[in-house]
């Protein structure tokens, strides 16, 4: 239930004849199955929802009882037609939603309907089947409006002739309709911030001049060139979304703007200055040929030096992931002194240096991942490079080894992703026959690093202390079959400080590590080991998440809940493994812990004589099977002895019965006592 709270206001509920929901001044009718608008609700209402109903036709008698209605919404209807009187006692009406309808049948009726509101801001037509010339009709007269969403329809091309009247226009929603060409559809919106244009089919953006725009999302559509208008004139843009088109170079921004956020992601971008083979390109211009009506202007173009052309001091944050990028030109990252977050991943980079006193010196992010990285560089004797970085991720390139020290200079760092490359911990043994240790990639010290993933990077038997000075509480090992192989002293550094720990696929068995010391743990990932019984030091954690999936345990101790892992634990993973059917009270036991969480829980699975079976509805027959085979030893053998004991008792007596008389005269007889026969 969304409702409008005023500050300070006391919520007090009722429920109209209609079946609305009212609180204070709102009417909330949503889901009612109601075809028209209820007539007795209270006349001061001033918030009407009436969204997911079957209604059809707004009347002009409607919202005659409404005076003061100021928000309507009647989003998923079968709205089809607002009658030209409609809002005549509704004139005050500031927002209203018609989103989700069919107002595509009678827009021009509509379209008279709205125009008797002088004070709406708001209109959202979404999802109307409206095409651009029902939109100029339907918005002609609404020059008060302030946001306008017209989001997912079936309109194709803009012009000028469709805003024409907005002059107030602050946002405007186009997104996800068939838009392949706009011309000059937005130059008379001289208030427009807002301007989302995003999955549509435009094919390139040229001569881009809306001084005025702060945000602009063009994402998703296929985009193949930016060319912002050559002036000097300062732009307003703040935010440009360019991601997920088929950008060929970087675009041609603005030379003055207020720029901070720049989205380049999933796209086709590379840099031309020079080619792979050592050619340059410096002096190569590129001609762009621009067709409009019998005009044909060509503009000509030398990409490396346009960029450095636009003023990107204020940039903040720049995302040109998932391109064909592999190298960056000279002087590309000096234009940007503001950056703090760069994303580079998923791109074509083999090197990627860092300078002392480079422009970087405002970077908290910086993400290399998926690259094709063998040497990140840093200067001899630098000082002072990245001082401000907090994540740096390098997963999934080439490196063996980082530059000596690169820690020490990045004196906020705390989060470093290392996994899938193969790289070495320092201290690393020397090899016998070899004056140099082998490249490693050295952590010891850095005080401020708190996660680091390892994961993937084939660690064997890792020595001496490759944490020491550090304060872990996140460390992924994952990936690494032998990284537990040899003294664990190394690992023992971190048990006051590491609260997650992921050990999954490093060939674990039962019995590697004694986990009884890492009393700050609250997350364990051990799956995808070898697993045969539960590590009994698992029992004295307090953990909140333990993951055991795919390994080889036949069961849990069954008195896992009375341990303090059994009252901590709020989420545990158990699926693929091989439970016995027959040993499931420790299964019993978790299904009855309050605030345990078995996310798996549908895939769990027991065995029984060759069967695969739900521990949640085993048979009966595998159930009285089961208490059989685990009945108790002790009772059994005493089922089965008794009949002995009794039959061995019976025949003594009856022997005994039978030589009494016998028995008597011999025991008188030895004894000299005279008889009374």
């Amino acid at each position: 239930l969304a409702v409008g709270w005023r500050s300070g206001a006391v919520a007090a509920w009722a429920t109209s004849p209609g079946s609305c929901e009212l609180v204070q001044s709102t009417a909330d009718c949503t889901g009612r199955w109601l075809s028209s608008i209820p007539g007795s609700l209270r006349g001061d209402t001033e918030e009407l929802l009436l969204d997911v109903n079957t209604i059809q036709v707004l009347g002009n008698a409607s919202l005659l009882s409404y005076h003061q209605l100021r928000h309507l919404s009647l989003t998923k209807n079968r709205l089809e037609l607002i009658e030209p009187g409609t809002f005549f006692s509704s004139q005050g009406l500031h927002v209203l939603s018609l989103a989700d309808n069919l107002l595509f049948k009678n827009y021009s009726l509509t379209a008279a309907a709205l125009s008797a509101l002088p004070a709406l801001r708001t209109l959202d037509l979404a999802g109307n089947r409206l095409t651009e010339n029902m939109v100029s009709v339907l918005v002609w007269n609404l020059s008060s409006l302030e946001s306008l969403s017209v989001a997912r329809n079936i309109i194709m091309r803009l012009d000028s002739s469709v805003f024409t009247n907005l002059t107030k226009l602050l946002e405007l929603n186009l997104e996800k309709n068939y838009i392949f060409e706009i011309d000059q559809a937005f130059e008379g919106l001289q208030r427009l911030q807002k301007l989302n244009v995003a999955y549509n089919y435009l094919p390139c953006v040229v001569e881009f001049g809306l001084t005025q725009l702060r945000v602009l999302n063009i994402s998703n559509n296929v985009i193949e060139w930016f060319l912002a208008l050559e002036t000097d004139d300062l732009f307003e843009l703040e935010v440009l979304d360019l991601s997920h088109n088929r950008l060929l170079f970087f675009p041609v921004l603005p030379r003055q703007s207020k720029l901070h956020s720049l989205l380049l992601k999933d796209n086709e971008m590379s840099f031309y200055q020079r080619l792979p083979n050592g050619t340059s390109l410096a002096d190569v211009t590129v001609q762009f040929l621009l067709i409009d009506g019998n005009s044909t202007n060509i503009t000509t173009v030398s990409l490396w030096d346009e960029i450095c052309h636009s003023n990107l001091s204020s940039l903040r944050l720049l995302d040109m992931s998932q391109n064909q990028v592999w190298y960056l030109p000279e002087g590309f990252l000096a234009q940007m002194p503001s950056l703090t977050h760069l994303k580079l991943n998923q791109n074509c980079l083999e090197t990627f240096h860092l300078l002392e006193g480079d422009p970087l010196a405002m970077l908290t992010e910086l993400d290399l991942s998926q690259n094709q990285l063998v040497e990140l560089g840093v200067e001899v004797d630098a000082r002072d490079v990245l001082p401000n970085l907090q994540l740096f991720n390098l997963s999934t390139n080439r490196l063996r080894a980082l530059p000596p020290g690169v820690f020490t200079y990045t004196r906020k760092i705390a989060s470093v992703d290392l996994s899938r490359n193969r790289v070495d911990l320092c201290p690393k043994p020397a090899v016998a026959g070899k004056a140099e240790s082998p490249p490693c990639v050295d952590l010891r010290g850095v005080e401020t690093l708190t996660h680091l993933s390892l994961a993937g990077c084939g660690l064997q038997g890792l020595g001496g202390h490759p944490f020491q000075g550090t304060s872990l509480t996140h460390l992924d090992l994952s990936d690494n079959h032998q990284v537990l192989s040899g003294d664990l002293g190394w690992l023992q550094d971190l048990a006051l400080t590491l609260q997650v720990l992921f050990l999954r696929n490093i060939s674990l068995s039962s019995t590697a590590v004694d986990f009884s010391a890492f009393n700050s743990l609250v997350r364990l990932d051990l799956s995808e080991n070898s697993l045969t019984i539960f590590p009994t030091s698992l029992g004295a954690l307090k953990l909140h998440s333990l993951d055991l999936r795919d390994n080889s345990l036949p069961s849990l101790p069954p008195d896992v809940v009375q341990t303090p892992l059994g009252k901590s634990l709020r989420e545990v993973y158990l699926s693929r493994n091989p439970y016995n059917c027959c040993t499931l009270g420790w299964w019993d036991a978790l299904q009855r812990v309050e605030g345990l969480h078995v996310p798996d829980g549908q895939e769990v699975t027991c065995s029984y004589a060759s069967r695969t079976l739900s521990p949640r509805a085993l048979p009966e027959p595998v159930l009285r099977s089961c208490r059989w085979q685990t009945a108790d030893l002790a009772l059994l053998y005493l089922v089965l002895a008794l009949p002995t004991c009794l039959t061995l008792l019976v025949a003594f007596v009856l022997v005994f019965l039978m030589l009494k008389q016998k028995l008597l005269k011999m025991v008188k007889s030895r004894c000299g006592v005279s008889s009374s026969y």
